[in-house]
């Protein structure tokens, strides 16, 4: 286990305050905004504490009230809405300053037998043979300083992009791939495991909706922020392997941008759905 990617689970291993309230240390290498899903998988781990573990998580919707700040710890209040005879249903609360940030529905399931299919892997080239953002971005001088340390710093997530066509502007179909994976085994515990694949999930998601118009995050008169986040998940998540985070955006106006996105363990196995819609505002000049 890397140190980034114990740090990563620290954050995940909640204090508990009182029944039902946690809080959420800070990150002490992140400056400015938390990143989002820090706060969704921080609020799916605070839910997954009020429920038997026999019931996974198969389904969070969450809503970015305000922008976290990364100063502080973040308190997660949770609501036992429902216990029934095979799901439970949790809402969680994440609040600054006695002010919400984020607000997120949570739902359980036991484990049953049942009809099964889904949809085949898209064929990328293996993350051996792909060079991961620490590699790239000394050949970005075009992006800020800042971004290009950005993806030179070490994370408890190694990503490995299928194009990096988005990093230098360039126009494209609204998808993307992207390979990532825990830089330490997958987690016994499979709670911890859907909050990891929770937290990587909001990676690139919206800028996949950027693709078309060839915008990045970094480009002068750009706003973006996500608004709301869902992941349905599937399985127990090998967090711990290399996923296929394989993203589409089918639609963007009104200064907002929606996108999808399914991961796949490697053997192709989808593992989770994704969706995301975002505010992107762009006043170029």
């Amino acid at each position: 286990m890397t140190e980034q990617a114990q740090a990563l689970l620290k954050l995940l291993d909640l204090e508990t305050i009182d029944r039902d309230l946690y809080r959420g240390a800070r990150d002490p290498e992140a400056h400015g905004r938390i990143f989002g899903g820090q706060v969704v998988a921080q609020a799916l781990m605070a839910a997954s504490r009020t429920v038997d573990p026999e019931r996974k998580a198969h389904s969070l919707h969450a809503y970015f009230v305000r922008p976290g700040d990364d100063a502080r710890p973040v308190i997660y209040y949770v609501e036992r809405d429902r216990d029934g005879g095979s799901f439970s249903n949790r809402r969680v609360v994440a609040k600054q300053g006695g002010e919400t940030i984020l607000n997120m529905i949570a739902s359980f399931h036991i484990e049953e037998e049942g009809l099964q299919h889904q949809e085949e892997m898209p064929d990328v080239p293996d993350p051996e043979d792909l060079r991961s953002d620490a590699e790239i971005a000394p050949e970005l001088t075009h992006l800020p300083e800042g971004f290009r340390a950005f993806m030179q710093r070490e994370r408890g997530v190694e990503l490995r992009r299928v194009s990096t066509d988005a990093l230098y502007g360039k126009k494209t179909a609204p998808e993307q791939q992207m390979w990532f994976r825990l830089k330490a085994a997958t987690p016994d515990d499979p709670a911890v495991s859907r909050a990891v694949l929770a937290y990587a999930s909001d990676f690139a998601l919206l800028g996949t909706a950027m693709l078309p118009h060839g915008l990045h995050w970094t480009n002068k008169g750009l706003r973006s922020a996500s608004i709301d986040h869902a992941v349905w998940m599937h399985a127990d998540p090998p967090v711990g392997e290399w996923l296929l985070y394989a993203m589409d955006s089918g639609w963007s106006g009104g200064a907002r941008g929606h996108a999808r996105g399914r991961i796949f363990t490697r053997d192709g196995v989808l593992v989770a759905t994704t969706a995301q819609e975002g505010l992107i505002r762009y006043k170029p000049g």
